[in-house]
């Protein structure tokens, strides 16, 4: 089957809103003409990032969370397509190849009925199928020296974009992530609330930073891992900064990023960490979009970047309409990374 839908320059164009002295970045962006050989034709491309979707919420349903992270990935490349291609940030740079083929798990997925324990067995099973579709995409997109801007669905991604660094790289890799949860769960079947423990416990991640965790919302267990395991792991706390105060922000940012800075490194970020963005555990009390954009920025510009990976963004939540904003909030941190990777000093 195939693993992906490529998208024509037809599709970007229909998306992209020009304007008659204007030039949007989607009418810069590099689009891939061969979708049966699209890896080769990725190779041979001057794009430095790739921009992709995977429209799915299968993972964060495994997890018991609500349904939605499916949505983020259309709005998010509308908004980011539309934006202005200038001096800051040049659309020749990106390719937009399309989005990892999930319908079919999708369905099998809104078939289950969520409230039994079977279901959550068979959702976890469905993840597995989607790790090895997700892993061999971002495989071929490393393969081809180019930096992945992955967009949409859970948390559980992680595993198998991190799985694909490591292995193409045949070497550990660092990450880190901007997230309330370290979403370090036991092995107990995929889902988004354990991508980086089964990274971490199946050898692909040597060093792993987790910025401005909330302290109530992760387990005495895994609390206590990252304590045993601290030359490994590391955590800071949003209540240090925010509500002691015994830490600022850009000194808590700086201690997260210092900690990975050692080696090629992955840059996640949850939307959950972004006060009142629709996301599967959206937070009354969190970052602010620009402290948001500002770790991206600057994790972007002090690391040796391998990815970028925006997860759990929910613009239309299972029982509420479509918030529009969250589509441009994904944007402004695509462009923020990307500034930051051309930007190093």
């Amino acid at each position: 089957m195939d693993l992906i839908e490529v998208y024509s320059q037809n599709y970007i164009d229909d998306i992209t809103r020009k304007r008659r002295g204007e030039t949007r970045i989607g009418e810069e962006v590099i689009v891939i003409s061969d979708d049966t050989h699209w890896d080769d034709e990725l190779k041979k491309s001057d794009a430095q990032f790739v921009i992709i979707g995977i429209p799915e919420d299968i993972g964060v349903r495994a997890n018991f969370g609500r349904g939605g992270a499916h949505t983020a990935w259309k709005p998010a490349l509308d908004s980011f397509l539309n934006q202005q291609s200038n001096q800051f940030l040049d659309g020749k740079v990106c390719c937009v190849l399309g989005h990892i083929f999930v319908d079919d798990l999708m369905e099998k997925a809104n078939q289950l009925n969520s409230k039994t324990e079977q279901a959550f067995l068979e959702l976890r099973q469905l993840v597995s199928e989607l790790d090895n579709r997700v892993c061999l995409v971002i495989t071929k997109i490393i393969s081809a020296h180019k930096i992945p801007i992955i967009i949409g669905g859970g948390h559980n991604n992680a595993f198998p974009i991190i799985k694909a660094c490591s292995e193409i790289l045949n070497k550990k890799i660092n990450v880190i992530n901007c997230d309330p949860h370290t979403d370090f769960r036991p092995h107990e079947g995929r889902h988004s609330g354990n991508g980086f423990s089964y990274a971490f416990f199946e050898n692909y991640i040597n060093k792993y930073s987790v910025c401005c965790v909330h302290e109530q919302y992760n387990t005495s267990d895994v609390l206590k891992t990252f304590q045993k395991n601290n030359s490994h792991l590391y955590f800071s706390t949003y209540e240090d900064v925010f509500l002691r105060e015994t830490k600022t922000f850009t000194q808590v940012l700086n201690q997260n990023i210092g900690f990975v800075k050692d080696d090629l490194c992955g840059i996640e970020i949850d939307l959950d960490a972004i006060t009142n963005v629709p996301s599967s555990a959206k937070t009354s009390s969190g970052l602010s979009p620009i402290q948001a954009r500002q770790y991206v920025y600057q994790s972007a510009k002090q690391l040796n970047t391998l990815y970028f990976h925006i997860a759990e963004g929910a613009p239309i939540l299972s029982h509420i309409k479509a918030d529009n904003k969250t589509g441009k909030l994904i944007a402004y941190l695509m462009s923020d990374f990307i500034k930051g990777i051309i930007e190093k000093e």
